[in-house]
């Protein structure tokens, strides 16, 4: 299954060690990076990833805040926040992330953690996701 990824972190290190990461994943491509929260969202409308690895403190929207227009442009999204603040999780979930990753987790937890996302999520497949819908308001 192929897996498009949008990366969203102020730290370019950051952003570069994720796409290493996820590219050397068979069917996964990073399909863009964004360093603050407008350009998140202008990269969900103008590509519509099926995934978007978020850093939980991205500058330009409050977390919430960012998650709530991303839904209401694409709720089929699969969203993962990430921190290094693990005291952040429970607010992630809450505020309607799929999943929560620590950022100081090993890499492979990442993988798994997208994996099974991708694997047991109730959602739509990414490949049935409606492209003209996604990143419409």
């Amino acid at each position: 299954m192929g897996l498009n990824i949008l990366i969203g972190d102020a730290q370019p290190r950051v952003r570069f060690g994720l796409r290493l990461l996820l590219e050397q994943q068979p069917g996964w491509k990073v399909a863009g990076e964004a360093e603050d929260a407008l350009a998140v969202l202008s990269a969900i409308c103008c590509g519509c990833p099926d995934l978007v690895l978020l850093d939980w403190e991205l500058h330009g929207m409050p977390a919430q805040e960012l998650l709530t227009v991303i839904r209401q442009a694409c709720p089929n999204l699969w969203i993962i926040f990430m921190s290094s603040n693990v005291e952040l999780r429970q607010a992630a979930l809450q505020a309607g992330a799929d999943v929560f990753a620590y950022k100081a987790d090993p890499p492979e937890k990442l993988l798994g953690l997208i994996r099974e996302l991708v694997a047991n999520k109730g959602k739509k497949a990414p490949d049935q996701i409606s492209k003209s819908t996604c990143g419409k308001k």
